[in-house]
């Protein structure tokens, strides 16, 4: 969910955190409650996604993992599974600078590379 995706991304950029400044931060930035903060931390513990040992919580699962996870998830559900039906819908309604068309090009030249 949106809320335990917030909290995940405090974790991993205070991470090793003690849970105590988890539930302040998680106050701060999501105006959340100690037992909301909680409840969220108990069910991504649960999943295996952080782990809450000893009073500090650490991520057990990387950002970078959940974002490819989640981009793929993206682009199975809403567009069959189809990259290029996908970056052609993004593209009708964004311009790409010049330095992010070149980004993108190097992008898929290395993935062609690999898979070569």
């Amino acid at each position: 969910s949106e809320g335990e995706y917030r909290l995940a991304c405090i974790v991993w950029d205070h991470e090793p955190l003690p849970s105590g400044k988890l539930v302040e931060l998680a106050g701060e930035q999501l105006g959340w409650k100690k037992s909301t903060t909680y409840t969220v931390l108990k069910k991504l513990v649960e999943r295996g996604v952080l782990k809450n040992e000893n009073a500090t919580v650490t991520a057990l699962v990387k950002r970078e993992q959940v974002r490819q996870y989640e981009s793929a998830a993206v682009v199975e559900r809403g567009f069959g599974g189809s990259l290029p039906a996908f970056v052609a819908a993004f593209l009708k309604g964004n311009k790409l600078s010049p330095e992010e068309a070149e980004e993108l090009r190097r992008m898929i030249d290395e993935s062609g590379a690999r898979h070569d």
